[in-house]
């Protein structure tokens, strides 16, 4: 099972930053979205 340091729900503008943000930091990310298109 994969593991991750952060996840973040939604994929608005900023769950969009701050999953950048924590994968640039080197942080292993999982964002997820509902609909198909971020922001929706």
């Amino acid at each position: 099972m994969k593991t991750y340091d952060v996840i973040v729900i939604g994929a608005g503008n900023g769950r969009l930053a701050a999953a950048a943000e924590c994968a640039r930091a080197g942080l292993s990310t999982l964002l997820l979205e509902r609909r198909n298109i971020p922001a929706g």
